[in-house]
């Protein structure tokens, strides 16, 4: 298990996929789950790492998706529970 885990969920798919590039791009984390939800126009990108390297990736997402879609909600889990982790293939 990592040390945290972040949700990023936005407004459209492109504005995902641009989310997601930053936050890949910003720090040592790595995509846990994508759900995409209403056809794709809601989707949430969770990621996972450590503590550090969620916050950093989070904030510069928050950011690079503002341009394409509104940011809905974003939250970073530090310790997740096991219970938490069984939403999604945490691939550990």
């Amino acid at each position: 298990m990592r040390d945290a885990i972040g949700l990023l969920e936005v407004e459209g798919l492109v504005a995902s996929i641009e989310g997601l590039d930053a936050m890949l791009k910003t720090a040592d984390v790595r995509l846990v789950h994508a759900e995409k939800r209403l056809g794709g126009r809601l989707v949430t990108v969770i990621i996972a790492g450590t503590v550090s390297a969620v916050t950093a990736a989070i904030n510069r997402g928050k950011v690079a998706v503002q341009p394409f879609g509104h940011v809905y909600g974003v939250e970073i889990i530090p310790s997740p529970h096991p219970e938490v982790t069984k939403f999604f293939d945490m691939g550990e």
